[in-house]
């Protein structure tokens, strides 16, 4: 296959229609259905099943969008990269989930800046599961990443820090004024469903809670009393008003990584990476869930 094959096939297949594919592609649409054709017949299957209403793909068609959205973003990433390597004056693009971060970010944007040499950092803020998509297509080379969210499939990691979880509710919610609480009771709040982030593909978990993308959104559900989320400490940082957090003793601890394609070699990465490992903690605080809990509040009460 050529990657002009696989470069018409993906926008055939994300769009499901020839006449918009060829616009978006810049090109007239009858030697994009012969290209399409051709590929078929060196494969020896059907991609596409066409009518004169619509396009829909096959089995066969759905794996080679996936392989070839993969094929695709590592040959982008390639060029960026190959390019930035020969840059008299490097740049690096940093993705960070919007709202998160905090002091960790600018502690290591301060550090690595005094640094001798230092490329220049470009922050990408994106919405929840963005990070791994930047980083494999070359928009991005390197991200913080918080396990077990956050896939790494591909990725080398370091641990910067692990903390424990805690609830988000509203300020008025009776929950508020607990000290602590366990999963199971965040999760039967049945005027609270917990709210659902989209997956590595975009969709979205079945569920009754608020579909969100970034933390803007969910917090203004949550002051609404419309979903609740149970999210690392640190996200809680600086807390609207009318929020409040409660540490939930159950929840599994959640490490924040600094990560970056395993086949990068540019000294930048290395340097940044460098930077941030120096900067972790010694020996950071246990998790909310590994603390001692006192036998007269092991209850929740």
């Amino acid at each position: 296959m050529e990657i002009r094959e696989l470069r018409y096939f993906v926008a055939i297949a994300e769009e499901l229609h020839f006449g918009r594919a060829a616009q978006r592609l810049e090109i007239a649409q009858p030697p994009l259905s012969r290209a399409i054709t051709r590929l078929e017949r060196r494969l020896g299957v059907t991609l596409l099943e066409r009518t004169s209403r619509k396009v829909t793909l096959t089995e066969a068609g759905a794996v080679l969008l996936g392989e070839g959205r993969a094929i695709l973003g590592a040959v982008a990433a390639a060029e960026r990269r190959t390019q930035q390597a020969a840059a008299r004056h490097p740049r690096l693009a940093l993705a960070v989930k919007s709202g998160t971060g905090g002091e960790l970010l600018a502690e290591l944007l301060d550090a690595y800046r005094a640094e001798p040499g230092a490329a220049t950092v470009d922050l990408l803020l994106c919405e929840a599961h963005q990070q791994q998509e930047l980083l494999r297509d070359g928009r991005a080379d390197v991200a913080l990443l918080h396990l077990p969210f956050d896939a790494t499939t591909g990725l080398d990691t370091e641990t910067l820090y692990t903390e424990g979880q805690v609830a988000i509710v509203p300020a008025f919610h009776p929950l508020a004024g607990r000290s602590q609480v366990r999963m199971a009771e965040v999760a039967a709040l049945p005027e609270l469903p917990m709210a659902r982030w989209p997956g590595p593909g975009g969709g979205y978990p079945e569920g009754p809670g608020a579909e969100v993308r970034n933390l803007t959104q969910l917090f203004q559900l949550i002051a609404l009393g419309r979903t609740t989320a149970i999210m690392p400490e640190s996200a809680a940082t600086d807390l609207r008003r009318d929020l409040t957090t409660v540490p939930v003793l159950d929840a599994p601890p959640v490490a924040t990584v600094i990560a970056w394609p395993s086949q990068s070699r540019l000294r930048a990465v290395a340097d940044l990476v460098r930077v941030a490992t120096r900067l972790r903690p010694a020996a950071p605080p246990p998790p909310a869930s590994a603390r001692e809990v006192p036998p007269c509040c092991d209850d929740g009460t």
